[in-house]
């Protein structure tokens, strides 16, 4: 088998994607960048705590993923259903986790839009039901 068919390597778009879902599973920042463009954008979508659009590997992970763990725990997004078109991968997902401070669980279903070229995330977009998410963090 060749590195450019061997998953952890492969430059194909949905190879990419999955290895972003994998390495936000078990909270591998390092993997997770590394599946990211120097000049990624970001977007999380508005009315979610996090929304606003975030830039390079670092300011990624550190405004979206280090503060979903300060503030959840076992946020996780579950991948289910894959949609390639070219550079497009379309995602249909859940959100499961926790709230610290009000102990209220979520399970929501999300769709992210990934663009990937030369074998790294140069775009991301959330779509996901912000009241649900908002509500579970309200006592």
């Amino acid at each position: 088998m060749s590195d450019t068919t061997d998953f952890h390597t492969s430059p194909a778009p949905a190879d990419v994607v999955r290895r972003q879902y994998l390495a936000s599973a078990h909270g591998d920042l390092e993997a997770l960048r590394n599946t990211l463009a120097d000049d990624v954008e970001w977007t999380e979508m508005a009315g979610f705590p996090l929304a606003g659009t975030y830039r390079t590997p670092h300011g990624v992970t550190s405004a979206v993923m280090e503060q979903l763990g300060k503030h959840w725990d076992s946020w996780t997004a579950h991948d289910d259903t894959y949609i390639v078109d070219g550079e497009n991968v379309v995602v249909l997902a859940r959100y499961t986790a926790t709230n610290k401070a009000t102990a209220k669980d979520i399970d929501v279903r999300v769709a992210h839009h990934f663009i990937v070229r030369g074998g790294h995330i140069v775009r991301f977009e959330q779509f996901v039901d912000t009241a649900e998410v908002r509500d579970a963090m309200q006592a």
